[in-house]
């Protein structure tokens, strides 16, 4: 999935909180993402053996401590080759102590107010996702959170060492900002024949009145052969890679629909996904890269306090 983008569908030996000096790209250049931000926070996983043919997920789960309250303008990772994807969730109480590092982990473990809060996600070896001007996503004083790691070791011969590199570049605490979010969709219901069948998926969700996109994107696994995500009747979106989706942002929005560099729904989003499966056996939705298969539509938007979940059309 590359979700922002992401699934986007997670860690501390080294932690840095800092204060003062800006994010490190005001004359253009991109950060250096295993660099600390300046302003802002670092959290860096620690190392994980991947057996020789291994496809595993973990959980990391920790605390993050600022001077107070504030919003995130910018986050990047770095993850070491066998990682698939890592997804950043943000929860009110903590899930687990400061420091756990759990197995054949996902995100349903909260529940009520306390239910994970889908934030930044990658599954490209380096990748940043930048806010607009303005526009930040909020992080607590003293916020609980936890990094979601999916590896796939396809060497079958060696085991391989990974871990992750999260970077969120923060505004100072004074600076004013409008609130911003994810809007998360998945589908459970996903069932192919086993090969040569070929099958699809797709559902709708309602917009939150008043969302304003700056980043949209798919989500799928190999047997994916074409995702799109339409407005209503009208089609937005379409990739047939499903490794590289190439999220629809800013840029994108500014050349495709005329001088805004932003995006509204005029009707429900739609998304769908087509594929070819290669092996025989049935294959369902869930995690694995090698034997299940996702679809998702994944964005971002703004003004929003906290995420929005869409589960086969509903919305959570």
């Amino acid at each position: 999935m590359r979700l922002a983008c992401g699934l986007a569908f997670v860690g501390l030996i080294g932690f840095a909180g800092c204060g003062g000096g800006g994010s490190g790209d005001d004359d253009g250049t991109a950060p250096d993402a295993t660099a600390a931000p300046g302003e802002g926070f670092q959290i860096i996983t620690p190392d994980i053996v991947i057996p020789a043919g291994g496809e595993e997920t973990y959980c990391y789960y920790t605390t993050v401590h600022l001077d107070q309250a504030t919003g995130i303008k910018r986050w990047s990772s770095v993850m070491s080759p066998g990682s698939h994807h890592l997804i950043v969730f943000f929860t009110n109480d903590a899930q687990a102590a400061d420091g756990t590092l759990t197995p054949n982990c996902g995100f349903a473990g909260g529940s009520g107010l306390n239910f994970p809060i889908w934030t930044y996600s990658a599954q490209t070896p380096e990748q940043e996702m930048l806010m607009p001007d303005g526009i930040g996503m909020q992080v607590a004083q003293d916020q609980h959170m936890f990094i979601q790691m999916h590896y796939l070791n396809t060497d079958t011969s060696n085991p391989i060492t990974v871990h992750v590199t999260v970077n969120a570049d923060t505004y100072a605490p004074d600076v004013q900002y409008t609130p911003s979010s994810a809007f998360v969709t998945y589908s459970t219901d996903i069932s192919l024949d086993p090969a040569p069948a070929t099958g699809s998926n797709e559902h709708s969700c309602a917009i939150p009145s008043g969302a304003t996109f700056y980043a949209l994107g798919t989500h799928s696994h190999r047997r994916s052969t074409m995702t799109w995500v339409k407005d209503g009747s009208t089609e937005i979106f379409r990739s047939d890679d499903w490794e590289h989706p190439h999220d629809l942002d800013s840029a994108r929005y500014s050349a495709e629909f005329g001088s805004s560099p932003y995006y509204q729904f005029s009707g429900d989003l739609t998304y769908h996904c087509d594929y070819q499966n290669d092996i025989d056996q049935q294959v369902t939705s869930g995690d694995s890269a090698a034997t299940n298969e996702m679809c998702m539509a994944v964005g971002y938007y703004f003004p929003a306090t906290t995420a929005t979940f869409c589960i086969n059309g509903i919305e959570f």
